[in-house]
């Protein structure tokens, strides 16, 4: 009978411990993803850049926004701007287009997330950390994009 008591018991200890790590790994999984999506010439010689967001983060957003630093053809920094995404809710996909008016898309080699400029939670309490250590980045363009 001590047998079958213990091995409910292991059973029991064996379920807290599965309940208790299904938090901890939904934590672990909150993702801010940011994709560059495409770079096309605009018809007055600039470069529009599309980007794909999407709020994995499991909070609702009232205002992301990232800046990164733009490197030219020579690998040199030619700009530092700010993404602003604005507000997005859980599970929110945001497609967003910047133009970089004076600045060809063939002469850009690659984009970096140098800070987050704002990851502000809808509910007032405060900004977020996960807008960096959850950051997710890829890129659909020849253009490198990264943190």
């Amino acid at each position: 009978m001590s047998f079958l008591k213990s091995i409910h018991r292991a059973a029991v200890l064996a379920g807290s411990l599965a309940l208790l790590a299904v938090p901890v790994a939904a934590q672990d999984a909150a993702e801010f993803s940011l994709e560059l999506n495409n770079a096309a010439e605009t018809t007055a010689g600039g470069c529009r850049l599309t980007y794909v967001a999407t709020n994995k983060t499991g909070q609702e957003l009232a205002q992301t926004a990232y800046e990164v630093a733009v490197f030219n053809a020579d690998g040199v920094v030619s700009r530092i701007l700010v993404l602003e995404f604005g507000a997005l809710t859980i599970g929110k996909t945001k497609v967003v287009q910047f133009d970089l008016s004076d600045q060809p898309c063939t002469g850009l080699s690659r984009i970096v997330v140098n800070d987050v400029a704002a990851c502000t939670l809808a509910d007032g309490s405060g900004e977020g950390d996960f807008c960096l250590s959850g950051l997710v980045t890829a890129s659909r363009s020849t253009i490198q994009f990264g943190i």
